[in-house]
């Protein structure tokens, strides 16, 4: 079992990926199940947003629906870490994080949304693009600061969904993008640790956290 978090602010792509990777994987041969995320639903059936009193109840059930997940690749269209920053975005509530922290790290691969694609407004739940950017600040810090690795997918759909299947075929061992240079020829091994990609964030983050500790 792999199990894959898509991680960003609102109108970052999250939905919209989690949705091809489902369709793309499945179409080869791929075992793979979404499972969406709970904020949402909850404010949809509610009818409104969360209080603060209620937004550590929703972080544990996104947390327990991906871990409750047996297909052989599990895409979470969040985590518990989302739910996180906006509790303290929103609440200045800090104190989900150490639970969210400790379910990101059963996560096998955190995949990071780009801000290069605009913002959309839903008519109801989404806030605004600097909202958006605060989120992004937030999971960024928690995830440095854990020492948790990932990697950020940029560009348009084709694109974005392109880079997820590279990373998701090197966690399986097995190539999904024909031409990924990151897969060694012969091996189906993804080269994350070898990588000399100057953009690449896991490795900018590895670096700093090697800095820090000496």
């Amino acid at each position: 079992m792999l199990r894959v978090a898509l991680l960003g602010g609102e109108s970052s792509g999250k939905t919209t990926l989690a949705r091809q990777l489902s369709a793309s994987l499945n179409s080869a041969g791929v075992r793979c199940e979404v499972v969406a995320e709970h904020l949402r639903l909850w404010s949809e059936l509610a009818g409104r947003a969360p209080q603060a009193d209620e937004q550590a109840a929703i972080a544990a059930e996104q947390t327990r629906q991906i871990e409750q997940s047996s297909a052989e690749v599990v895409i979470a269209d969040t985590s518990a870490m989302v739910v996180a920053a906006y509790s303290e975005h929103y609440f200045a509530d800090r104190s989900l994080w150490p639970q969210a922290v400790a379910a990101q790290r059963r996560i096998d691969l955190t995949l990071l949304m780009g801000l290069d694609i605009p913002w959309h407004h839903d008519g109801f739940f989404r806030d605004s693009p600097a909202v958006r950017e605060a989120v992004d600040s937030l999971l960024r810090r928690e995830l440095g600061q854990a020492g948790i690795a990932f990697q950020t997918v940029y560009g348009d759909q084709g694109v974005r969904l392109k880079a997820a299947l590279a990373a998701i075929g090197g966690a399986l061992g097995r190539p999904l993008v024909s031409d990924d240079p990151r897969l060694r020829a012969g091996q189906g091994r993804w080269q994350c640790e070898a990588c000399s990609d100057p953009d690449c964030e896991h490795r900018l983050f590895r670096d700093l956290l090697a800095r820090r500790s000496n």
